[in-house]
């Protein structure tokens, strides 16, 4: 079987020597995409120029350069048709798979009419599917949920994804996210308190990180927050400047990422809602615990006992922040329920064997193994 992965940015984390970063999506395209040419099948891996050359295979899985179909501009989308259109008829795939958010879904769909693929979509965030983006966003949005309803194969990464798309009528099948495998041994010494890691966008609420910092001057922070927004990022960046206790670091690349996950006490989530946060899955690679406003997908933070959640109750957070500090037995215990958490949650092979059993109908009792989890 050949597999297409269609995303703009996901040959970034593919190639180990590129220092520009991108989203947890891309990164979840990468880890699927080369576990299953590890595993044995043709992947293609259509991205957006960066200035990379085309046909190159980054970890078993072959790059195709399909244009500046992921700029945002109406113009360079347009523009790139041609080109992807090409990269399609070159490669030939049986399965085409989107993972989140994108008005290519129908442009992917009006193609397959033609050149014969089957198309997957599996949802990243739950505004997908909910009708949140299509209110936002009407034209966009009519479009891709046309498109989601008209795929071949779904796929959710959380049970109330499933649920969602069941009451709009609509089959999927549930996988967990895979695991960026840790290169080195946990041996870090836990030197940082409180950690923020996003891209700088509205919804992250990066500022209530800064907020915290001030609010305890005695505790170390660190945020990294790569500047997608570019005046947030200042707005944040001035306030941080104000906080001698929070080191302000504009992007690391995804290979080094995962150190600062082990040398953080607590990892801290602010965004107004979020699919299945990698952040999550690294903080538990990393043995740190969880604090989080709002986020909490399935209950997951409480299933686990591996942290905090304040309901989006932002008094809460403030005072669990405070309170936390000073019971270091507590957390611990939370850090090493973080670590269960992956271990029993986000197994590759499993949850690989999940996607496929998802998109060829085959292998429904490891289907239901991993909605156990």
């Amino acid at each position: 079987m050949k597999l297409l992965f269609f995303s703009g940015n996901a040959h970034l984390i593919l190639d180990e020597a590129s220092t520009r970063t991108s989203g947890g999506a891309e990164l979840q395209v990468a880890l699927l995409a080369r576990q299953l040419a590890h595993a044995g099948h043709d992947v293609v891996l259509a991205g957006g120029d960066s200035g990379q050359p085309d046909r190159v295979t980054l970890q078993g899985v072959k790059t195709r350069n399909a244009g500046k179909f992921h700029t945002g501009n109406l113009l360079e989308m347009l523009g790139s048709i041609p080109r992807v259109v090409r990269v399609l008829r070159d490669e030939r795939p049986d399965w085409v798979v989107v993972q989140g958010w994108t008005a290519w879904l129908f442009v992917l769909w009006v193609l397959r009419r033609f050149l014969g693929y089957r198309l997957d979509f599996t949802c990243a965030l739950d505004s997908e599917i909910n009708g949140a983006y299509r209110r936002e966003n009407p034209v966009f949005g009519t479009l891709f949920e046309f498109a989601v309803r008209h795929c071949d194969a779904r796929h959710a990464i959380t049970r109330d994804q499933m649920d969602c798309f069941a009451r709009r009528g609509m089959d999927s099948t549930l996988y967990r996210y895979l695991v960026f495998p840790r290169t080195r041994p946990l041996t870090a010494e836990k030197r940082v308190d409180f950690l923020w890691v996003s891209r700088c966008q509205p919804v992250k609420r990066p500022h209530l990180f800064v907020e915290l910092a001030r609010a305890l001057p005695g505790a170390s922070f660190e945020m990294i927050c790569p500047p997608e927004n570019r005046t947030l990022w200042e707005e944040v960046a001035r306030a941080a400047a104000f906080c001698p206790n929070l080191q302000l670091i504009e992007s690391v690349p995804y290979h080094k990422i995962q150190e600062h996950y082990d040398r953080a006490r607590i990892f801290v989530n602010t965004s107004e809602w979020e699919g299945w946060p990698n952040s999550f899955i690294q903080a538990g690679l990393g043995e740190t615990a969880i604090l989080s406003l709002t986020v909490n997908p399935d209950g997951i933070i409480g299933r686990f006992q591996m942290g905090f959640h304040a309901g989006g109750d932002s008094e809460k957070f403030f005072q669990t922040a405070r309170d936390v500090l000073s019971d270091p037995p507590r957390i611990r215990e939370m850090q090493l329920e973080a670590a269960r958490f992956v271990a029993e949650m986000h197994d590759n092979e499993k949850e690989t064997l999940a996607f496929l059993a998802g998109i060829t109908g085959r292998g429904s009792e490891l289907v239901s193994a991993g909605n156990r989890g």
